[in-house]
């Protein structure tokens, strides 16, 4: 399901994860009907503007995450460093997308929502998060919850911080796509986040991600 104060935006992402054949758009919004759609619907995936007029796609997100068995949301946005990404993440988004994202990569988007993933691509991350994330060095309760894990999960927490999918993970570090999903569930249950996107962010926190060229570090 689709939630944006725009109805042309609605129309076009519409067509695009409509396009796939394994996708369906179960319905479209704006942000004051969304949760009686979702109620009604039950999406897998919403897809929810970050700022709407009639009411803003943080209050919206809180609504649909109190709801029994919620579905999983990514925001969307047209900032790099939106100002509400911070709360959205302590809020339980499941990753973001910038509006401008090219057509495959929101349909696959949309693929990796539905089974459970989070949107971490390595563009979102950087620009997304990195905007987030100040430049002032590693943050010292970021650094001190990093310490309770082990070594080989700082490895897959750095590169979940980058963005990577647990193939990519599993392929840097020679280790199977299973073992890697048992590290970050550990990762998750140890720093006490709700999903990647959280991971993430402390993973930037920490100082655990270099920065990489042209990122504008």
């Amino acid at each position: 399901m689709i939630v944006d104060d725009e109805i042309l935006v609605r129309s076009g992402l519409g067509l695009i994860v409509g396009s796939a054949p394994d996708l369906e758009v179960v319905g479209d919004c704006s942000g004051g009907q969304a949760e009686e759609h979702v109620r009604r619907l039950r999406p897998h995936v919403v897809l929810l503007d970050i700022r709407m007029p009639d009411l803003d796609g943080i209050s919206v997100l809180r609504r649909l995450r109190a709801l029994p068995d919620p579905p999983a949301v990514a925001m969307l946005t047209t900032f790099d460093t939106d100002e509400y990404i911070g709360t959205a993440l302590r809020a339980g988004a499941a990753g973001f997308l910038l509006k401008d994202t090219a057509p495959e990569q929101l349909v696959h988007a949309v693929r990796v929502l539905a089974a459970g993933g989070n949107i971490l691509s390595p563009t979102v991350t950087r620009t997304v998060i990195g905007g987030y994330v100040d430049g002032g060095g590693p943050d010292a309760e970021a650094t001190s919850l990093a310490r309770t894990l082990t070594g080989r999960e700082l490895d897959v927490l750095a590169l979940l911080g980058e963005g990577l999918s647990n193939a990519e993970i599993a392929d840097r570090l020679f280790l199977g796509t299973g073992t890697v999903k048992d590290h970050i569930s550990a990762i998750l249950g140890k720093l006490g986040a709700a999903n990647r996107v959280q991971a993430a962010v402390l993973a930037h926190r920490a100082g655990l991600v270099r920065p990489k060229p042209g990122d504008g570090a």
